[in-house]
């Protein structure tokens, strides 16, 4: 097991639930990740001694003085939401922390030239990596997992199992 030495009983216990749910990997160290700075923020009480009035606190904090984007409040939010749903059994209810302001900012997205450019830049397998992705639009963990048994070659497709 890849446990971290130093963590606490109790965040192993989080992560074995979030391992029997089959989450991905980088959702684990997510949580975990979050679920620490929640005790963190408050002080390293005990989760099971909190409630929504804690949560409602950190959230606020991470909108307010965090500064931090709305995706980012809710990938704490739902980290949270996991912990006392599954793991503490005790679901959170009346969550009424600020909000983080949603970006305005559009995201860029190359020209077909500059897919073009960009693609006669590489070689070898960054090159074909780079192909699947544009072509297919799979995200990077997807094509960097992708094996052979993911082909089908009669039929022009990628399985992408989960």
């Amino acid at each position: 097991m890849d446990t971290d030495k130093k963590s606490s009983p109790f965040l192993n216990k989080a992560r074995d639930a979030i391992r029997v749910r089959h989450y991905s990997i980088r959702t684990e160290k997510t949580y975990i990740d979050w679920i620490r700075r929640y005790i963190l923020f408050n002080d390293k009480r005990h989760p099971e001694t909190m409630g929504a009035h804690e949560v409602t606190a950190f959230l606020t904090n991470l909108a307010v003085q965090g500064n931090v984007a709305a995706s980012t409040q809710n990938q704490a939010l739902n980290a949270l939401n996991f912990l006392y749903k599954v793991v503490l059994e005790r679901p959170l209810n009346n969550i009424q922390a600020v909000r983080a302001k949603k970006q305005k900012k559009l995201p860029v997205v190359l020209t077909t030239d500059e897919v073009r450019t960009l693609l006669k830049h590489l070689n070898g397998t960054h090159w074909l990596a780079a192909c699947l992705m544009y072509g297919s639009g799979l995200r990077l963990m997807e094509c960097v997992r992708l094996r052979v048994m993911n082909l089908d070659f009669n039929h022009r497709a990628i399985y992408i199992i989960n």
